[in-house]
């Protein structure tokens, strides 16, 4: 196997020359598991570590690698161990805001060409979700495809207004599939292409790790038995890892999501929510919080009905949180930056003196 069949093309080529270093040996991390790694050269798969260098040196948690991130390193001990000294460039970034109070990203995936979203199309389906993980997805340069589970617990004219009303609201590809009966692989197999990756994120229970099964063609990921009142399966994916299928494609599997938090998606926004952007040009004024001023185009459009009062609810939801944490964010960068700055100004002067 070649570097280029686990991805590593043109892109990853030019973009090569940012690294620091000049010395050392291209490799793919396939695992993540707390700071646990283990990469790839497309011979071997491998464990590996962060240099101290590499560890301490960054700022936030968006500087350390994750699963499917390219990465330099150097083999010891008759290459049954690697050292991790540098990131390459990345051509995309899955990340949430972290679980709780804690205003700071967790990161999920890199270097992703497609993500599946998958909801199941009983109890898990909802179109507010979906809202945001779309633009999540696309904030980070990824394209974003619908992936409906568990079709045969609806019937044909239930599936068919899901799907209208979500292309009513997004331009996006919709598969819908079974894993009882197999119907919609054909379709879904359909849109795979070898040497690409993909991932399959979604909350608990809606059945990825049955589909990974189902596409490796073997049981190489546990699962377990809906639950009766609320249709949902136990969590059961506990890493991040990146799998190969037979056909070269290569998939990542990640954790059930139970929060998706934002901070600052002002891009991903803008693609998820083109209808209503381009509402927004006709605002009176431009900065324009689309909830009370005068002149605002968008609440217009509601207000006559041209605009869907639970799509305009979706977008200011989003944006407020975007807004909110974001500042949040950019705040901690601040004074984290100012204090990484006093600490080195002390132990200077303590050195000195």
């Amino acid at each position: 196997m070649k570097l280029s069949d686990l991805g590593f093309d043109q892109w990853f080529e030019e973009n090569g020359g940012t690294l620091s270093r000049s010395e050392g040996h291209a490799a793919r991390i396939v695992a993540v598991d707390r700071d646990q790694y283990v990469v790839c050269n497309g011979l071997k798969s491998v464990p590996a570590e962060l240099t101290g260098r590499l560890m301490y040196s960054t700022e936030t948690n968006e500087d350390m690698p994750c699963v499917g991130d390219w990465v330099l390193v150097d083999y010891y001990d008759d290459e049954t161990h690697a050292i991790i000294y540098e990131l390459f460039a990345r051509k995309s970034i899955l990340k949430r805001k972290t679980a709780g109070r804690q205003i700071e990203y967790q990161l999920i995936a890199a270097n992703i060409d497609v993500a599946f979203i998958v909801q199941s199309c009983d109890v898990d389906y909802n179109l507010n979700r979906l809202d945001r993980y779309i633009v999540m997805v696309k904030d980070g340069g990824i394209e974003p495809v619908l992936l409906l589970t568990k079709s045969d617990l609806i019937d044909s004219l239930r599936l068919d207004s899901i799907i209208a009303e979500v292309e009513k609201n997004h331009k996006i590809r919709i598969v819908a599939v079974s894993n009882i009966t197999g119907v919609g692989y054909e379709p879904f197999n359909s849109i795979l292409e070898k040497g690409k990756t993909y991932c399959l994120i979604g909350s608990s229970g809606v059945g990825k790790s049955t589909i990974l099964n189902n596409l490796l063609q073997r049981n190489e990921f546990i699962t377990n038995e809906v639950r009766e009142k609320s249709g949902k399966g136990k969590h059961t994916t506990t890493r991040r890892q990146l799998v190969m299928l037979d056909n070269g494609v290569m998939f990542v599997d990640t954790p059930g999501m139970r929060e998706l938090g934002m901070i600052s998606f002002d891009h991903g926004l803008a693609e998820s929510f083109e209808d209503i952007a381009e509402i927004a040009k006709g605002c009176r004024f431009k900065d324009c919080s689309h909830t009370e001023e005068k002149g605002c185009a968008v609440l217009q459009e509601v207000k006559e009905g041209r605009l869907s009062a639970n799509r305009y609810q979706s977008y200011v939801k989003l944006l407020k949180e975007s807004e909110y944490y974001g500042m949040s964010y950019y705040d901690k960068r601040r004074k984290d930056k100012a204090f990484g700055k006093f600490v080195k100004n002390y132990m200077k002067y303590d050195k000195k003196h």
